[in-house]
């Protein structure tokens, strides 16, 4: 009697960027609900090569002040969980190699939530099939214990509902320079958040020189602060650039928001001259 023992392998692997990992595309890369808004679609492409099947639940995230991510079961200080007010349709999709699929997501809000941002990560996790099942005809030693290795891999994005009155300011701070046999490698900051909702947008960091016109320098797109933090350190890689060019020149770091189809406004903004 033929033993085959299947083990699956869990790499899990998130990302809050313009979300592509692995073989899967992810439209919007995240979600808020705001004033009456009630429902989103999320459009899903399989980029890679093989069939593949999606498995969509909803997983809880804490962000630490390096911006990396622990996975929680209960909401610390400042967090509540979005996904008792969250429906999605379907929960499990097969797509082909370039096929793409809709994901319908709503929003149900209640009398008695509380004012501010509740905030959930929807996941989906995949397992590839690479061949069609029952095309594997190989001679089989049924004294042995076949093992097979199905990666499975994951990715996340966040999903935001703003409850009454939900706003944040925010500052930045500790600007400095990290300098390498005269080159610039890059800056350091913190942004420092207060309200009860996060940020979310682009960090731009544009030099002034002495002499000549002012130019951009370095950029982050989609840094996000959330509610369980009230400051985020960031690292942000320069252009190189020697400093001894932009001696007794100036930077302007400005956070601005990140949304489609809108003109970035200025979040938070500081300034640091280099001597």
């Amino acid at each position: 009697m033929k033993r085959i023992l299947t083990i699956l392998i869990c790499m899990l692997g998130l990302i809050f960027q313009s979300l592509a990992q692995g073989d899967l595309l992810i439209t919007p890369r995240r979600v808020v609900f705001e004033g009456t808004k009630q429902k989103e679609e999320l459009n899903l492409v399989n980029i890679g090569k093989d069939t593949a099947i999606y498995f969509i639940s909803f997983i809880q995230y804490q962000m630490k002040e390096d911006g990396s991510f622990v996975s929680v079961e209960t909401p610390g200080p400042g967090q509540m969980f979005a996904d008792p007010f969250l429906r999605i349709f379907p929960r499990k999709v097969t797509l082909a190699p370039g096929e793409p699929q809709v994901i319908m997501l709503q929003c149900k809000r209640k009398p008695d939530m509380l004012a501010g941002e509740y905030r959930s990560h929807l996941y989906f996790r995949s397992e590839n099939k690479s061949e069609p099942l029952g095309m594997d005809d190989k001679p089989q030693d049924t004294t042995l214990l076949a093992v097979k290795l199905i990666p499975i891999y994951g990715m996340s994005i966040p999903v935001i509902i703003h409850s009454g009155d939900a706003k944040a300011t925010s500052t930045l701070s500790d600007l400095k320079l990290e300098i390498k046999r005269d080159t610039i490698q890059s800056l350091k900051l913190t942004i420092n958040r207060t309200g009860n909702i996060s940020l979310y947008g682009d960090i731009v960091i544009e030099c002034t020189p002495t002499v000549g016109k002012t130019f951009e320098i370095g950029k982050v797109r989609g840094v996000g602060v959330y509610t369980d933090i009230t400051k985020r350190n960031v690292v942000v890689r320069l252009n190189n650039t020697t400093a001894s060019a932009l001696q007794n020149g100036k930077l302007k770091v400005k956070y601005v928001t990140n949304q489609e189809n809108t003109k970035p406004v200025v979040i938070a903004e500081g300034e640091l001259d280099i001597k």
